[in-house]
């Protein structure tokens, strides 16, 4: 019989897609373990709705801290965009994207594009975001540091996101 250590179980969790059949199926949500390339199945869309959607079908306490981090950058940025982009939520001003926020096994992980220029600096890059790509992995609600992630959004949409102009 052969046997899997974590870190190939892991490989392989990571590389199943999640499944979203609404709030009450959290038991059969699967998260992927970490960033592989795609996040979740869900569909590329512009507007709060489709962001709401995908935080609502994550389960918890990944919803939880999702909709914390939801709730801090609408409070934090004025004019506030969101979008749903490459299995994640996506948030931005004016016409470029700032930073994102999506589900994975055991945590969720708020990354800012430009991060590597943020004061201070946060403290994981994360694997396939793109060089400057900085932000935090959050495992719960407690983990949500308000005052610095909301200094982080101001910082982040200060300076052209992706698809931006120079402001």
């Amino acid at each position: 019989m052969l046997s899997m250590t974590s870190r190939e179980i892991g490989k392989r969790e990571a590389q199943k897609p999640a499944t979203h059949a609404g709030a009450d199926a959290d038991a059969a949500t699967t998260l992927p373990e970490a960033m592989t390339g795609r996040a979740s199945p869900a569909k590329a869309a512009v507007g709060d709705k489709p962001v709401f959607a995908y935080i609502a079908s994550l389960p918890q306490p990944q919803r939880g801290i999702a909709e914390a981090v939801d709730a801090l950058a609408a409070k934090t940025l004025p004019g506030l965009r969101r979008s749903v982009k490459w299995g994640m939520a996506y948030y931005g001003v004016g016409d470029g994207w700032c930073f994102s926020c999506g589900g994975f096994a055991g945590h969720v992980k708020l990354m800012f594009i430009n991060g590597g220029a943020l004061e201070p600096e946060p403290p994981v890059t994360p694997v396939g975001m793109g060089k400057s790509t900085r932000g935090v992995e959050l495992e719960s609600i407690e983990d949500i540091d308000e005052r610095q992630n909301a200094a982080w959004m101001k910082q982040a949409a200060s300076v052209p996101g992706v698809g931006g102009k120079r402001r």
